[in-house]
């Protein structure tokens, strides 16, 4: 159970902005239902992970990638959870998703993901990227990829600390 109630969605201040999400997004997930304590926060962080989402040129199997990796790294069960449907419909496999936790040893991953999956390792476990790992990195994607793979790491972990802080998880009652 959240370590907070989760807010009440109906409160006029609020309301449109949960009407707009249950429009884009088709529900209120449990995590829009905790950021709408602070109609500013949920908003602010509805345009952003849209357009993390939605608005840059990764593949989709690339950026659930990431997002599955920091979900796993961070025990993240709830960002976990949502996503993984997302990544099969993407493009990842099953056999991809069950390799993750020991992905350098698994040959199920290619040059382009191992790159991002051990630049992922590093933003997330040590916040600094070793040189090594960023010119690999480098080697592989364009300026543009780079800061969006960047932002998709950062976002991600922002959302994984999140839910694990207040406790949020799939199985609460809304």
């Amino acid at each position: 159970m959240a370590r907070i109630p989760y807010a009440d969605c109906t409160r006029d201040a609020v309301r449109p902005l949960a009407e707009r999400i249950i429009a884009e997004r088709g529900n209120l997930l449990h995590l829009y239902q905790m950021l709408m304590h602070s109609g500013p926060v949920a908003e602010g962080w509805l345009t952003y992970l849209t357009a993390i989402r939605q608005k840059t040129t990764l593949s989709g199997a690339l950026r659930e990638l990431i997002i599955m990796r920091v979900a796993l790294l961070n025990n993240a069960p709830y960002e976990a959870d949502q996503h993984a449907p997302i990544a099969l419909r993407e493009g990842m496999t099953q056999a991809q998703l069950d390799a993750l936790n020991d992905w350098a040893n698994s040959p199920l991953f290619d040059a382009q993901q191992r790159a991002v999956l051990a630049y992922t390792d590093a933003m997330t476990r040590q916040v600094q990227v070793p040189d090594a790992v960023f010119a690999e990195l480098a080697a592989l994607h364009s300026h543009e990829q780079i800061v969006e793979i960047t932002a998709t790491v950062a976002a991600y972990n922002m959302v994984s600390r999140f839910l694990e802080a207040l406790q949020i998880h799939s199985h609460d009652a809304r």
